[in-house]
Parts: C-alpha cells; sequence; structure tokens
C-alpha cells in the first residue's frame, strides 16, 4: 500500500482488527503478565513507561527509538493549553495537568484509566529502531559493529532501557490497546486517531517521516526478515508471526546481526558516519 493512498476510518478499524488479534494470539501462547498487581509499588513499576494525557483521557507506551518526538511534543503542547476544546465529552476520572506518567497515580486511578481512556501502542520495526538510535547517538560513540556487540553482550536479562523488549515496556498483555499504531503507517493513521480522540480540527498534526532510516534500511535483505525464526527461538520468542506482523521484539536486530554476518558488511559502511 502506497504512502500517498488515502485510508478510511472502516479500513483503518479493520486493520485495528488485524493487528489486536495477532496480539492476542501472541498473548495466548506466552506466559506474560495479564493482571495488574495488587501492590501499588509493584504496580507503578509494572506500568513506569505509560505516559497519560489527562486532557484527552489517552495513554501509550513510550518506547525509546520509536520516532515519535514530535506527536510527544503535541500532547504536552494541549496538555499545557487551556483553550483547547474537545470535540467529544472527557470521562472520569480527569486530572488536570501537564503530561504524567501512569504510575504517579494511584492504584485506583490506574485501573479506572486502563479501563476508560483511550490506549495506544506504537510500534516500529526493530532494525528501525535500532537504527534509529544509533544515529540518535546512544551508541557513545561506537561503531555500529561495536554498538551491535555491546546490546549482545548484556542479553536481555541485563538490557537497559533503551534496549528492553516492547512488550516488558508497554505490556500489551496486560493492557489492552485500543490501537496498535505503526510507524511505518502513522502519517495515514495518526489523523484518524486524533480526530476520534476529539482532537480539535484547527491542530496542526506533525509528519512521521524518517528519510535517513528508510534509506538506510532499503539495504536490509527481504530474506533475512523470512528467516528469523532461528534467532527468535534463542530468546525464546516462538511466535514467528507475531513477530514480524507487530515487531515486538527490539533483540531480534541484534541477533540477526550475529546471525546474518553479511548485513553488518552492508551496513557498517552507511552507519559508521553516526558516530562522530
Amino acid at each position: 500500500m502506497k504512502d500517498d493512498l488515502p485510508l478510511t476510518f472502516d479500513t483503518l478499524l479493520h486493520v485495528q482488527q488485524l493487528r489486536k488479534k495477532t496480539l492476542r494470539s501472541f498473548c495466548s501462547k506466552t506466559a506474560k503478565v495479564t493482571k495488574l498487581p495488587a501492590s501499588q509499588q509493584q504496580a507503578a513499576e509494572m506500568l513506569s513507561r505509560i505516559a497519560v494525557s489527562t486532557k484527552l483521557d489517552f495513554l501509550y507506551c513510550q518506547v525509546p527509538a520509536i520516532g515519535l518526538e514530535s506527536l510527544e511534543w503535541l500532547l504536552e503542547v494541549l496538555e499545557e493549553k487551556e483553550d483547547v476544546t474537545l470535540e467529544v465529552a472527557v470521562r472520569q476520572p480527569q486530572h488536570h495537568g501537564l503530561q504524567k506518567r501512569l504510575s504517579e497515580f494511584n492504584l485506583t486511578a490506574m485501573e479506572a484509566m486502563l479501563r476508560f481512556y483511550t490506549k495506544v501502542l506504537f510500534v516500529r520495526d526493530p532494525f528501525q529502531r535500532l537504527i534509529s538510535a544509533f544515529m540518535q547517538g546512544l551508541a557513545d560513540g561506537l561503531t555500529f559493529k561495536e554498538f551491535i556487540q555491546s546490546i549482545l553482550n548484556r542479553g536481555p536479562q541485563n538490557a537497559s532501557m533503551e534496549w528492553k523488549p516492547l512488550v516488558s515496556l508497554c505490556r500489551p498483555c496486560l493492557i489492552q490497546y485500543d490501537y496498535v499504531m505503526m510507524f511505518g503507517f502513522l502519517n495515514r493513521e495518526v489523523h484518524h486517531l486524533m480526530r476520534r480522540m476529539g482532537l480539535p480540527m484547527d491542530v496542526h498534526l506533525p509528519e512521521f517521516t524518517d528519510s535517513q532510516i528508510r534509506s538506510t534500511y532499503s539495504w536490509l535483505s527481504e530474506q533475512l526478515l523470512t528467516n528469523l525464526n532461528e534467532p527468535c527461538k534463542f530468546f525464546n520468542y516462538t511466535d514467528s508471526k507475531a513477530i514480524n506482523l507487530l515487531f515486538i521484539y527490539i533483540f531480534i536486530p541484534a541477533i540477526a546481526c550475529q546471525q546474518y554476518p553479511f548485513l553488518m558488511e552492508m551496513m557498517i559502511p552507511q552507519l559508521n558516519y553516526g558516530a562522530s
């Protein structure tokens, strides 16, 4: 589907049904957390990456290097502005103020927001997320090869916040997300989402493009994406369909770079300038 093709709201709903069906299938086959802990502290730790816009009754998971900086800025501006008139009624509970984390609220408020607020999971192809992080300077001066190796050396259990799997950050088996939005389609999808939430029609929405990432990503082999099953099993990622369709994990590109050395040879000349 070309980027300039229009997307009707009915089409968006159909796509959302397919994505959420795939996500439910993934959750049904894995031993993931599906219930909020009764402890305030444990619940807060589990939901520490969930951002809340109380003015829009909206929450979403903040994932490093996922490309939502412009959207997050827009949400912060809307949270601060007092003259934003929404087109739909705001449900309870309602807490006015700047954009916050869900973990800042008490357990009762957390449960209410998870039940009533619009919940959105933003996902991005893990290869693009990895490249984006490198280009944003998260490699601390390392070459791309050293950057990949440092992630591999830590492993999933000792990963820093930037490299934790999305399932650990966003808890998609616990939170019943209303929308699963993919970075490559945001220009077409996010407009429908924001209008659905009651965002005023005169608010200018940001563009979601990354030509540098897209150009570099074109070096990746299509065959690589279809041969991830074995590296996925290495980390007990058993549902390759969910991985390919929802791009749930961040460690896949690192594993793939180790599993397929030719990938490193193709990408290093294109990426090393980003470490300077």
